[in-house]
């Protein structure tokens, strides 16, 4: 089967990582492709933005070409392994924009959140990128 979306996910973060394994578990049709942004030889201007804006979201790149962005992205890589089902409230138009701003808070937060839900964090990763 053909990938659907390539997710850029920050390797450094534990919480994201341990998502994109939680991801890779449940795509049984390998239909999701990943790239750590932190990796050697990555360039987000390949993609046409930036290292910080990606930092600052999740993105994904769509078999059209389309970049995702936030909120799209996810609903995106869970529709393609099958849990739309789990994601659908983020595509309602009338919720979307309250959806869009809570999860921009908690991409700001991720360390945080990695911190305090008890998730190890490599080189104290996660006390030096408290946002």
């Amino acid at each position: 089967m053909t990938t659907a979306l390539t997710l850029f996910f920050d390797s450094r973060c534990p919480l994201c990582s341990a998502e994109m394994r939680r991801l890779e578990r449940w795509d049984k049709h390998g239909r999701l492709a990943y790239i750590d942004m932190h990796g050697e030889g990555f360039d987000a201007a390949d993609y046409g933005t930036t290292l910080a804006a990606m930092d600052a979201e999740l993105h994904g790149l769509d078999v059209d070409g389309r970049l995702l962005v936030g909120i799209d992205a996810i609903a995106a890589a869970y529709s393609a392994v099958g849990f739309a089902w789990l994601v659908w409230p983020l595509k309602l138009a009338l919720t979307k924009p309250l959806w869009r701003k809570t999860y921009r808070w908690f991409a700001r937060n991720r360390y945080r959140a990695s911190r305090l839900l008890g998730y190890r964090c490599p080189d104290g990763v996660c006390d030096l990128r408290m946002r």
